[in-house]
C-alpha cells in the first residue's frame, strides 16, 4: 500500500533561492452571490486547472473579471466551460483556468510557492520527476514576464481534486454540502486523515477533494523528489483510515 504525505512549502530550502512572482490566473469562474439554497456569498480556493484554454469559447472575457454573480449567472459561465474542463471536474465558484499571469524575478529553485497551495516547479525538475516513473504529472505553460534577459522555463502543475479527506477528521456535527452549490463550511483539521476508499491509484499527486488546498503526493512522489536532490518541499505523512 502507498504511503501518503502532505506537501508544503519547505520556507527554509525556498529562501536559498531569490525567485519571487506575483501572479494570478488568466481565467476563473466568479464568485457565488447569495446562493438561493445556504444563503452564503463565497469563491473556493486550490482548484486550479491551468491547462485549460478558455481562448477556445467565444465568452472568454467574462471569465477576466473577479467578482460575485447570481446563481443563474454562475451557472450559466458553469455550463460553457465544463466541457473543457477535465471530466467529472466540480468547478465551484473561484475554479480558475489558464496559465498563471504576472511578474517574475531571480533565481527559482526547484518548486516555488505561492501561498500554501499554489506551486510552480522548474523544467527540469519535472523532466527528472517524469523520468524517475512519477505518474500523472501535467507540467503546463506560465506567462510570467522575467526581468531577467534569459529566464528560466518555469511551469506550473495542473493538480487535480481526487481523494477525500476521512469523516473522522471532521467535526461531528459538520452541516452536509448544500444541495444547491455543494458549499460545506470547514476549517482545515490540524491532523487530516485521508479516506482510504477515495484515494487515486493512477497518479502520485493529487489535491484533496473536500479541501482542494490540500496538496498530496505518495512515497513514488517522495522518493522521486529527495533522489533527485530537488528542494522546496516538505512532507508530512497522513494517516489512512478505512
Amino acid at each position: 500500500m502507498s504511503r501518503y504525505f502532505w506537501l508544503r512549502d519547505d520556507t527554509v530550502a525556498t529562501s536559498r533561492y531569490s525567485g519571487d512572482f506575483d501572479a494570478a490566473h488568466k481565467w476563473g469562474l466568479p464568485g457565488l452571490k447569495n446562493c438561493p439554497g445556504c444563503g452564503v456569498t463565497w469563491a473556493g480556493a486550490g482548484r486550479q486547472y491551468p491547462a485549460v484554454d478558455l481562448s477556445l469559447i467565444p465568452e472568454h472575457g467574462e471569465f477576466e473579471e473577479a467578482r460575485p454573480e447570481p446563481f443563474p449567472e454562475f451557472v450559466r459561465l458553469q455550463a460553457l466551460v465544463r466541457p473543457l474542463a477535465p471530466p467529472n471536474s466540480e468547478l465551484p465558484p473561484g475554479t480558475n483556468f489558464g496559465p498563471l499571469v504576472g511578474t517574475a524575478s531571480g533565481q527559482f529553485g526547484p518548486f516555488t510557492w505561492l501561498g500554501h497551495s499554489l506551486m510552480i516547479i522548474r523544467r527540469d525538475t519535472l523532466d527528472s520527476l517524469q523520468a524517475a516513473g512519477v505518474r500523472g504529472l501535467l507540467g503546463c505553460k506560465t506567462e510570467l514576464k522575467f526581468r531577467q534577459k534569459t529566464p528560466p522555463d518555469i511551469l506550473e502543475l495542473q493538480i487535480e481534486p481526487r481523494g477525500l479527506l476521512h469523516r473522522d477528521c471532521l467535526p461531528p456535527d459538520v452541516a452536509p454540502p448544500c444541495t444547491t452549490c455543494g458549499r460545506q463550511g470547514l476549517s482545515r483539521p490540524d491532523d487530516p486523515i485521508l479516506d482510504e476508499a477515495s484515494l487515486p491509484t493512477d497518479t502520485d499527486l493529487f489535491r484533496v477533494g473536500n479541501f482542494a488546498t490540500v496538496i498530496i503526493g505518495t512515497d513514488r512522489f517522495k522518493d522521486a523528489v529527495e533522489q533527485g536532490g530537488w528542494t522546496g518541499i516538505s512532507f508530512r505523512e497522513l494517516p489512512v483510515r478505512s
